[in-house]
């Protein structure tokens, strides 16, 4: 069979990859911890599911208008302005069977062969696969550890060209848990309506977060009519199995993915979708998430913890996300060696760094999905492992 060129274009997950590799070792008998998936461990909220049977049983399972029924737009509308302070109508929100279509459908919309984008490195891998695919031109920016993650935003300005047409953030970010600080944001709104940009702005962490986080970008004085807000159900609500997400973008641009969701997909369904205003409006809902992000909160900060004491390791504390990103230059492994060899050996599976970018060299991704025992006893093989593979990048 011949494929279109197109097709060598486009890149994977590798945490699919190395959950798959996971699974094997399993079926084997060998016990594998999995700190590479990332999806929260917890049960969706009852009241949602209750919500979504309701719906079911009251018909709610035929199509629906492509960019999402009424009143779920009007709930979603509600609920990011009161996140970001300033109005959102609900025919600016587009209701998608994944957020990842709003990636793919905004770079199909507003990018042209040629154009650049310039994305985080490390960032999630299917900003680049995407750009790629669509025959733009990725200009990865560097996020750099000693500033907790973030920009050298003179080095942002140094990657601008005429040809420069959208910017693709992520704060909280995946995979480092890091998050753009609130002057990070004001110069990079300055700089996109100085040259004219269109902002991607993935915000489907925002409610994992150990702080307070800044005000969106979007936010911003002449920035909502050149953002676009990738979002969803997935993070927040342990929902990622019932693929909704959404985006809030300029109404012009929300039409055009409607042509494109009837093109595609047709529309999400219509009792996830009514599931989400139980999701973003019950205090239940709310209480179900405080108690996730509390555990969460342990998770890292006896994970954190653990890393930072095995010798050759070193990582920061990450503010928001349910990733840790540490350092392990100092095991005199590569990154990629030790993911394999941790997976292999110890039985942790994890993610080298560079699955999310140049550079992510010389790190690798845990997620604290897992509960603390787990945790816990990944830790020990982790040490365990170092000392043994590394007796004289260690002492």
């Amino acid at each position: 069979m011949r494929f279109a060129s197109r097709m060598n274009r486009l890149g994977t997950e590798s945490a699919f990859e190395v959950l798959a590799q996971a699974r094997k070792l399993e079926a084997t008998g060998k016990s594998v911890i999995h700190l590479e998936i990332g999806e929260p461990d917890f049960d969706t909220p009852s009241n949602i599911m209750e919500a979504a049977y309701a719906a079911m049983k009251s018909g709610a399972t035929h199509y629906t208008p492509a960019a999402g029924l009424p009143q779920v737009r009007e709930a979603i509308a509600a609920s990011m302005a009161r996140r970001g302070g300033v109005p959102v109508a609900a025919d600016q929100v587009v209701v998608v069977p994944g957020s990842k279509n709003i990636l793919h459908f905004a770079l199909l919309s507003c990018v042209e062969d040629g154009d650049e984008v310039i994305l985080p490195d490390p960032g999630y891998p299917v900003y680049r696969s995407l750009t790629d695919f669509v025959g733009a031109v990725a200009r990865p920016i560097p996020l750099h550890e000693e500033r907790g993650f973030g920009m050298d935003m003179d080095e942002f300005e140094s990657l601008l060209s005429p040809r420069t047409r959208m910017v693709i953030i992520n704060s909280p970010q995946n995979p480092t848990g890091g998050v753009i600080p609130a002057a990070d944001l004001d110069r990079l709104a300055e700089l996109a309506i100085k040259h004219d940009l269109l902002v991607l702005s993935d915000e489907i962490y925002s409610r994992i977060c150990f702080g307070d986080l800044p005000r969106p970008i979007w936010s911003r004085p002449g920035m909502a009519e050149r953002t676009i807000v990738l979002d969803g159900l997935s993070k927040t609500y342990a929902m990622c199995g019932w693929r909704l997400g959404y985006g809030v973008m300029p109404r012009e641009l929300a039409k055009h993915m409607e042509t494109l969701l009837i093109n595609t997909s047709s529309c999400a369904a219509a009792f996830t979708q009514l599931a989400a205003i139980e999701a973003l409006e019950a205090e239940a809902s709310e209480i179900s998430v405080q108690k996730m992000v509390s555990e969460f909160r342990r998770r890292r900060d006896t994970l954190v913890a653990g890393l930072n004491q095995i010798p050759g390791v070193s990582c920061l504390l990450p503010g928001a996300s349910f990733y840790a990103f540490p350092n392990v230059r100092g095991t005199g492994l590569s990154s990629r060696e030790m993911a394999d060899r941790l997976l292999r050996e110890a039985g942790v599976a994890v993610l080298a760094g560079e699955a999310f970018g140049d550079a992510g060299r010389g790190y690798i991704r845990l997620a604290y999905t897992a509960g603390l025992p787990d945790i816990q006893e990944a830790l020990v093989r982790i040490a365990r492992f170092v000392e043994a593979a590394t007796p004289t990048a260690v002492l």
